[in-house]
């Protein structure tokens, strides 16, 4: 099967918004994709990417703000909801998908960050998941840099 990139693309954007739900309201995972396929906001997503990654963000929030937060100039607390939402996606896939080239995920979520989040968000977003590229996928960001 080949690899639909819009498809990708529309559950990325569907993944933004099904993180931060769940961030500002602590629903159940299969509460949330219902709410998202009964919408049509899935239809033309990979819905088993869409499910893939937003239960992976809800079941290791905990690890993955451990590798976010220490490359942050604030507290994670402190974050924008949908800063947060963008980067704990970025780190399950750096963490999780290696079948996805590292520049694809950063300039996923940063494209991500100009549509949903702050003005300067994007160069942010841009930045912390970049210093995790290079501390989650070393050889994949060496390589490319010699």
């Amino acid at each position: 099967m080949k690899l639909n990139v819009w498809a990708r693309r529309q559950s990325r954007r569907a993944l933004v918004q099904a993180v931060y739900q769940w961030q500002m309201s602590d629903s159940e995972a299969s509460s949330i994709e219902a709410d998202f396929v009964d919408s049509g906001s899935l239809e033309k997503a990979d819905l088993e990417f869409f499910q893939e990654l937003l239960r992976g963000v809800i079941s290791q929030q905990a690890e993955l703000d451990a590798l976010i937060e220490p490359l942050l100039d604030r507290k994670l607390s402190a974050l924008d909801q949908i800063e947060l939402a963008l980067l704990r996606l970025g780190t399950l896939e750096l963490k999780n998908r290696i079948d996805v080239p590292y520049r694809v995920v950063i300039d996923q979520y940063v494209d991500l960050a100009k549509t949903f989040g702050a003005e300067e968000g994007h160069k942010y977003i841009n930045g912390v998941l970049d210093k995790l590229a290079g501390i989650l996928r070393p050889l994949e960001t060496t390589s490319e840099r010699v």
